[in-house]
């Protein structure tokens, strides 16, 4: 099975052909926009310090340490995603107006993430839990950091990736949600379960 790689700049061409369950890997700009970030743009109105159109987001608090002999300079130590809903009040917004066409996270986003990526042809993806050391093996530079005055976790870092992943696409083009579609089916079977359990125990009320 050949492996797919997306590329920054990202055309919609490349992620519409996508669709939840897909495995993709990344190579180009990847750039950390945590709960900070996205309230600066949406809330505050601030213009935000990098172009992230056609680039790639990470929901991440990374761990970078300084180099001694080059000032300014960082590498990354551990880079694991931050929970991707905790930016979900925001993300519609944020993908209207930066024009970013990858969200990378850690679990999956709600409905209004969705609409967002079926009107503006974006798409989420998970980053396997547990793995911030691989991650950080996968980031072949930080470019530079904006906004540091919100601290480490919070501000971007333009990083340049290669082949960064595994990203399990949760959320496609068509606005088609993956965490949503499997709780529906695991409630759905929880449900049978629950009542075949029930005609052969009895409980206390």
């Amino acid at each position: 099975m050949n492996k797919k790689i997306l590329t920054t700049p990202i055309q919609n061409g490349d992620i519409e052909g996508l669709t939840i369950g897909d495995i993709v890997y990344l190579n180009g700009y990847l750039i950390t926009s945590r709960d900070d970030v996205h309230q600066r743009l949406i809330k505050q109105n601030k213009p935000l310090p990098v172009d992230l159109a056609g680039k790639a987001i990470f929901h991440a608090g990374p761990i970078m340490k300084e180099r001694q002999d080059e000032p300014g300079k960082y590498d990354v130590i551990s880079i694991g995603p931050t929970t991707s809903m905790r930016m979900e009040k925001y993300e519609k917004e944020f993908i209207a107006e930066t024009g970013i066409k990858l969200i990378v996270g850690k679990g999956g986003m709600g409905d209004k993430t969705a609409e967002g990526c079926g009107l503006y042809k974006a798409v989420h993806a998970v980053f396997p839990g547990g793995c911030a050391v691989l991650a950080a093996s996968q980031v072949e530079e930080v470019e530079c950091v904006k906004w540091l005055d919100l601290g480490m976790p919070e501000a971007m870092w333009v990083m340049r990736v290669r082949e960064f992943g595994p990203l399990i696409i949760s959320i496609d083009t068509k606005g088609n949600n993956l965490f949503e579609n499997n709780k529906k089916l695991f409630n759905e079977k929880k449900e049978r379960i629950v009542a075949g359990i029930n005609q052969h125990v009895d409980y206390l009320e």
